[in-house]
């Protein structure tokens, strides 16, 4: 398979992952919270693990270990915070009857600038190898699952009928393909190794600030160990991945 073909397919399958907030309409609120917090800690952990065990190993590789390096892992980090401080809106992994339409508009609008970042920092791991690129792949779809599941819920508490909700999910996710082609047709005219640094950033953030305090405050002990359990889990994925790829 060709570079721009892993590019293309991962970006697809992405896209479609939208269609799992569907799960949403035939599943009872508790239990819909019982499973979806700790896909969330599962969540944070591959993606915090992913940044480590491969993003930042295979950046330093690519780029070098130099101060710009840094730089721009800082860069995809601050890139998510300005996103979310920009559109006054963060990943609602709950579906809350207390979100107004409005909202709803805001989390479109967030999803697609979120995938269309995302599309550009993966494909740029897959240009630069393929083994990266499939574990940056895996770590996002991890983080996309709860995601879609909670956006699609919020859409449907606000407001939108159940078809159009999930059409227009999947319209915003499909911005990750976008972003994916715009990386490979510049790469034969720009050297893009610093969206590998770029993307463990937003790795970084999305795990640490945006997921991490969706479950460790939880009131229940046995609750709060189940999550715990799950991100380890996350992260123990991560490297048993980085252990298996290692020539």
């Amino acid at each position: 398979m060709t570079t721009l073909t892993w590019i293309i397919g991962s970006s697809l399958l992405m896209s479609a992952i939208a269609l799992v907030g569907s799960v949403t309409l035939v599943l009872k609120e508790q239990t819909l919270q019982r499973i979806l917090l700790p896909l969330v800690a599962l969540a944070a952990g591959s993606l915090i693990g992913g940044a480590f065990f491969h993003m930042i190993p295979a950046g330093l590789e690519q780029y070098g270990n130099n101060t710009a390096f840094y730089v721009w892992i800082l860069a995809g980090f601050s890139a998510f915070f300005a996103l979310e401080q920009l559109l006054h809106w963060h990943h609602c992994h709950r579906a809350s009857a207390s979100c107004k339409k409005p909202l709803t508009y805001l989390i479109l609008i967030g999803d697609g600038l979120h995938n269309f970042i995302g599309g550009l920092a993966i494909a740029g791991t897959f240009i630069a190898d393929i083994r990266i690129g499939i574990m940056a792949w895996l770590a996002a779809a991890a983080h996309e699952i709860p995601q879609e599941l909670g956006d699609f819920g919020v859409l449907v508490h606000g407001g939108w009928e159940k078809r159009k909700a999930l059409l227009f999910n999947v319209l915003s996710a499909l911005t990750f393909l976008l972003g994916g082609l715009l990386t490979y047709v510049a790469s034969f005219n720009f050297d893009i190794a610093f969206l590998i640094p770029f993307a463990a950033g937003n790795f970084i953030y999305i795990g640490a600030s945006d997921l991490v305090p969706e479950v460790k405050e939880h009131e229940d002990v046995g609750a709060n160990t189940i999550n715990f359990g799950a991100f380890l889990i996350g992260i123990a994925l991560m490297l048993i991945i980085k252990l298996a790829l290692e020539p």
